[in-house]
């Protein structure tokens, strides 16, 4: 379980943050959805334990995240970030090995072959190993690094924009790990545009708007053409398909 208790950040004198409260428990997948600028980053940011809030908390398993030491919460939550940012050129291979260095010194060492190798295959990066991470694309590199998130086997995986680089068929494959992570009982939760993918394979979806918490529930429950239309300003159509809302745009003269 991970838990938001009244969490607000402020930047720049301006609430990006404002009251949130929010529990994911172990087993789902949760999406975080709104308009640029809603906050989404910043609170993922927050229950990572990477920015500390301005008011509230956030508790892990009941355990306020501060007083976690960095090693132990690398062992507990992994994070994938937007900007997958690696400055040296570092073969892919090691990339991925870089998810393991929380379990050096520890009897999870062992099994750091198996993990690099279920991640690799997992983010579909096999054939990448013998690259150079400076050298790839974009989609490649944040499957790379999805890779490393992957390798690290935390019981947390937070994903920020995973699929924002990837093609048509890599942002179904990031949402299926997702989706079959949630099913090991990981908790996930990951912050996307593209509210059709949130609405085929989350659990829930948390829509931000203006940094509060507006709607929280099922995907079919949030993603409603009146609370869509007038969260994001633009009027749009939501179809139904087997329980799952796909959210189209209204476009004039079409």
């Amino acid at each position: 379980m991970i838990r938001a208790e009244q969490v607000s950040v402020e930047l720049g004198g301006r609430r990006v943050v404002d009251a949130v409260d929010l529990a994911v428990p172990a087993g789902e997948l949760l999406a975080l959805v709104g308009p640029n600028g809603a906050g989404k980053s910043t609170l993922l940011s927050v229950l990572a334990g990477e920015r500390r809030p301005d008011a509230g908390s956030v508790l892990l398993d009941e355990r306020p995240i501060e007083r976690i030491e960095p090693l132990e919460l690398a062992r507990l939550r992994a994070v994938l970030t937007q900007d997958n940012a690696v400055s040296f050129p570092f073969r892919v291979a090691e990339v991925v090995e870089m998810g393991r260095s929380p379990w050096m010194r520890t009897a999870a060492r062992e099994l750091d072959d198996q993990a690099i190798e279920a991640a690799l295959e997992r983010a579909d990066v096999e054939h990448l190993v013998d690259r150079r991470f400076t050298e790839l694309s974009g989609g490649e590199r944040a499957r790379v690094s999805l890779a490393r998130v992957l390798a690290q086997e935390t019981s947390i995986v937070l994903l920020d924009e995973p699929t924002a680089a990837l093609d048509l068929r890599h942002q179904e494959d990031v949402l299926r790990i997702a989706r079959s992570l949630a099913l090991e009982g990981r908790t996930v939760i990951v912050v996307l545009h593209d509210l059709s993918l949130a609405g085929a394979y989350a659990d829930r979806i948390a829509l931000l708007e203006r940094g509060r918490l507006r709607a929280l529930g099922a995907p079919v429950d949030v993603l409603t053409e009146e609370l869509v239309s007038e969260v994001y300003g633009l009027e749009v159509e939501v179809l139904v398909r087997d329980g799952r809302p796909l959210v189209i745009p209204r476009r004039g003269g079409r």
